[in-house]
């Protein structure tokens, strides 16, 4: 993104742009570089593009897992020579990662809750498979793998809801700069722990868990998806534990200056 007459001149390729297929959108939020001297998180600032500007070209839309979401879409942007005026710059230049942290800690919290409920939709269409199809002359409910898997899933998804429940619950009372720990623990369990209901659902359907007649495979395909949207799995681990050490280490500390001796 360059100064540009006024200006700004945005030229680009984007990648896996949500909703850029709709025909109701009109406006891309683009980030990119607008100096690449700042410092690594002032480098980058968002403009306003109107879909229907000179240059803005949707180049396909891209599937993910076979499945194109239409019309909705995760699309191929291409940007050359753009040219958007300098009221289109949101906030302002280099406050781009100020812009979209402030809505990815709460949206991130978001996917977490509707992943939640798709887990809870797994769980449902299991139990309603196990007690429904028979096999070696007795429900699958009976055997004892089976019911394994209905307890396990449970536990984790209960356990997976109370990640969320604290992590939107320190949203709201310290905001969510200061939840950044909880919110990256959520967005790390909730997936994998969702994914892992959903493998034992398909399971017991068997080739029917995989095509189109349950939804389970499309939740499927969305929840390995998550895993890395808004973040791969690998950096919010690296995250947390960065932020486990420095708040062990202020308590540690904090313990040290209070057990030292008082001078005189």
């Amino acid at each position: 993104i360059t100064p540009s007459r006024g200006g700004y001149l945005v030229n680009g390729r984007k990648w896996w742009i949500s909703g850029a297929g709709h025909p109701k959108c009109a406006v891309f939020l683009t980030m990119g570089k607008t100096d690449i001297s700042a410092s690594k998180y002032s480098q980058q600032s968002i403009v306003a593009v109107p879909a229907d500007a000179s240059g803005v070209t949707v180049v396909r839309p891209l599937t993910v897992f076979g499945y194109d979401d239409a019309p909705h879409g995760h699309c191929e942007v291409l940007f050359e020579n753009v040219w958007v005026p300098k009221e289109n710059l949101i906030l302002g230049e280099g406050r781009g990662f100020e812009v979209i942290q402030g809505r990815l800690g709460p949206g991130r919290i978001h996917h977490c809750m509707r992943s939640l409920g798709m887990g809870e939709r797994g769980l449902e269409l299991m139990i309603e498979r196990v007690q429904n199809r028979t096999t070696f002359g007795r429900k699958i409910a009976e055997h004892g793998v089976v019911l394994d898997y209905i307890a396990k899933s449970r536990m984790e998804l209960e356990s997976a809801r109370m990640l969320v429940l604290r992590a939107a619950d320190m949203i709201d009372k310290v905001g969510a700069k200061h939840a950044k720990k909880e919110i990256a623990m959520a967005k790390v369990v909730v997936p994998t722990v969702v994914l892992g209901i959903l493998d034992r659902a398909i399971q017991m359907y068997g080739a029917g868990g995989v095509g189109q007649d349950t939804p389970l495979a499309d939740f499927w395909a969305g929840m390995r998806t998550l895993r890395i949207a808004d973040g791969p799995d690998e950096v919010h681990t690296r995250q947390i534990a960065q932020l486990e050490i420095a708040e062990q280490n202020a308590k540690r500390s904090k313990r040290s200056t209070l057990a030292a001796p008082a001078k005189l």
